[in-house]
Formats: structure tokens, C-alpha cells, sequence
């Protein structure tokens, strides 16, 4: 995808990005719109970027923490350049700004990661309303971005060793439109298609916002690689056949213990996995692990509004009486997971001994 501004990038060639960022501004490829329409969305407030990540037009955990930290910059950036300011005013500031953008979505703990990264900037800087700290703040945004892309190559180098030759199944979309230029369990499917490894993808339609659909199926298009789309409940039945040999997904947080929370319909997958001995991957960087949590029974799920359940394209598919419950994501026990695959190495049962272990690896 050719971007359609110059802006400040990851310096990778192999990277396809969704974004364009000036010093002043945000452009955001609308991912509401695609297939059909390759439209950005300027974003130059803090509380502008709040709104881009709750109504979609930017999503996935790892591109939702980096736009939140570039939405802190951007919200520390327009109040010192309007105003002089003091420490206590910009102490007051920070807390505002976090505020704004922590509230925008609240399961993907990537989100909170980065604001915390871009607090401690500030903190470590004793606050100091200056040039200097603009110039920080942005440096930390773009580490926090560069250092997704490098997380998500070498994800996808650990996740093709493991994945086994065939057909795999993804959910969601977990590619360059989710992260910061590449992917994680797309990224992933990219690298083991490169090797000879991966066949051909089924694409899990995602409802009801379709992710897989319109975002997965339009990467994989860019990409070139083999694909067809399928309807979410067909997937038992694919297994069944003997058509699946994996299944990979993201994650939006992943607890202490390995419980998973990931887009809705991931449970269901887990589940037909273990029933049918199918590989179940997840991949997802470090930041997407949250130790401070136990369990999944600790992890908030979002509740989207009805009537993207209600609605498809625009157009009213139930009665005009009729509600809906809308789950965003579900959580995966630990028992239903093969493996995490994450840019410090594959992690394998038992999760609650091996993840800190890995983790704490710093190569």
C-alpha cells in the first residue's frame, strides 16, 4: 500500500503501514472503510486519537498502544506550544491526557503499556515544560512503534519453525493493519508462506465487524497470498474434514497464568481445536502480556454497541424489535493454548512457570 503523505515511518521496506505521522498530526487510514475505500482520518488532539480507537477506525492491541502513545505526545505537544506553562500545569496535563486516552478501549492491555512508557518519559524529565520534552516524547513514540515492527519480524522467524505444512486457519486480523507495519500471527502466516510451509489461509469472516472479511482477506490480497474467506461456523466442520492443520490468532491480553483474551470466536476455535488435535498458536509481543493479572477471570471485556450485531453494510438484518449483546472478545483458558509465540521466543506449557522465564530473556 503506498501511503499518500510523507511522515515519519519505521524504516523496514517490507512493512506496510496504516498511518501517516507529522510532528503536528496523525493520519489515519480509516479501517472502517476498507475494502472499498482507502481513506485517512487527521487526528491532532489527544481526544481525536480517543475517538479513532474507540470507533475502529484504527484496532488491534499492539496498534492501539502505539497510537495512544503518539496521542500522548500530540496532546503534550499542542499544550506546551500553546502555553508556556509550568511544571504543575503539565503535570496536570499528563494526567488529563492519560485519562482521555486510557478510557478509549478497555481489554487491550497494549494500550496502557505505551501511556505508562510515555508517563515515565515525563516523570523521568521532572516534568520540565520545554522543547526538550516534546523532543522526548516523540523519540519514545517512535521507539515504542520501531520496536513493534523489529518484535513482529522476529515473531514471525520463532512462528514459522513451529507451524506445520498445510492449511492454516486465522480469526480476526492480525496483520500490518493491526500492529506496527507487519504483523503477529499474520506476520507469522507471511513468513511460513515465504518458507513453504503455509498453503493456502481460510479467513474467519470475524463477525460482526468483519475483520476477517474486509482487513485479513485485503492484506492477504497485498500480499499475495492463497486465501478464501469462510463463515465463522464452518470452521469445526473444515477441521473435521482434515483441512485445517493449525490455527493461529493474536491477543489483546494474556494473564499470569496464560489465559487469553482475544477477539470473540477464539474461544469456540480453541475449543474445536482440542477436540480435533489441531495446533492452537497464539502470538502476540510482550507487551501484550499483563503478569499483574492471575487469571482471565481478572480481564475486562468490552461490550460494543448493538447495532453493529443488528446491522451489516449499512442495512438492518434483524427486526426492528429485536436487541443484541455484543462481545467484543472472549477468553481462552490456558489448557486450550499449544504455544505463545512472542518476539523473545515460542513459550510452551506449563505457561505460568515458562512466561515469566521467557520474558524476562532480553535477547
Amino acid at each position: 500500500m503506498k501511503l499518500k503523505a510523507p511522515g515519519i515511518l519505521p524504516t523496514r521496506a517490507d512493512v506496510i503501514t496504516a498511518w501517516v505521522w507529522h510532528e503536528d498530526a496523525l493520519y489515519l487510514l480509516d479501517q472502517r472503510e476498507l475494502p472499498h475505500r482507502e481513506k485517512y482520518i487527521r487526528c491532532e488532539t489527544c481526544g481525536q486519537v480517543k475517538k479513532a480507537i474507540k470507533d475502529m477506525v484504527v484496532r488491534g492491541a499492539p496498534a492501539i498502544g502505539i497510537t495512544a502513545a503518539i496521542g500522548f505526545y500530540l496532546g503534550i505537544r499542542r499544550f506546551l506550544i500553546k502555553s508556556k506553562g509550568t511544571r504543575s500545569a503539565l503535570k496536570a496535563q499528563a494526567k488529563r491526557v492519560f485519562q482521555v486516552l486510557s478510557s478509549a478501549r478497555p481489554t487491550a492491555v497494549n494500550l496502557f503499556w505505551a501511556l505508562k512508557r510515555m508517563q515515565k518519559v515525563l516523570e523521568s524529565l521532572e516534568f520540565s515544560p520545554s522543547k526538550e520534552t516534546i523532543e522526548a516524547l516523540k523519540k519514545e513514540a517512535l521507539k515504542i512503534w520501531q520496536e513493534d515492527v523489529d518484535a513482529n519480524l522476529k515473531m514471525a522467524e520463532f512462528g514459522a519453525e513451529i507451524l506445520p505444512q498445510g492449511k492454516v486457519l486465522t480469526h480476526c486480523n492480525t496483520g500490518a493493519l493491526a500492529t506496527g507495519g507487519y504483523g503477529t500471527a499474520l506476520g507469522v502466516i507471511r513468513k511460513a508462506y515465504e518458507l513453504g510451509k503455509v498453503k493456502s489461509v481460510w479467513v474467519d469472516e470475524t463477525r460482526p465487524f468483519l475483520q476477517g472479511a474486509r482487513l485479513t482477506a485485503w492484506e492477504l490480497s497485498k500480499v499475495e497470498i492463497p486465501y478464501q474467506i469462510i463463515v465463522d461456523s464452518s470452521a469445526g466442520f473444515l477441521m473435521q474434514k482434515g483441512e485445517v492443520q493449525a490455527v493461529i490468532v493474536g491477543a489483546d491480553r494474556i494473564a499470569a497464568n496464560g489465559d487469553t483474551a482475544n477477539k470473540i470466536g477464539t474461544y469456540s476455535l480453541a475449543v474445536l481445536c482440542k477436540e480435533h488435535n489441531i495446533p492452537f498458536f497464539v502470538a502476540a509481543p510482550s507487551s501484550t502480556f499483563d503478569l499483574s493479572i492471575k487469571s482471565g477471570k481478572e480481564i475486562p471485556i468490552e461490550e460494543r454497541d448493538e447495532r453493529e450485531v443488528l446491522f451489516c453494510g449499512g442495512k438492518r438484518i434483524a427486526p426492528k424489535t429485536a436487541s443484541a449483546l455484543n462481545l467484543a472478545f472472549d477468553v481462552t483458558p490456558a489448557e486450550y493454548i499449544s504455544a505463545f509465540i512472542t518476539e523473545k521466543g515460542v513459550i510452551k506449557p506449563p505457561f505460568e512457570k515458562q512466561i515469566p522465564q521467557v520474558l524476562e530473556n532480553e535477547s
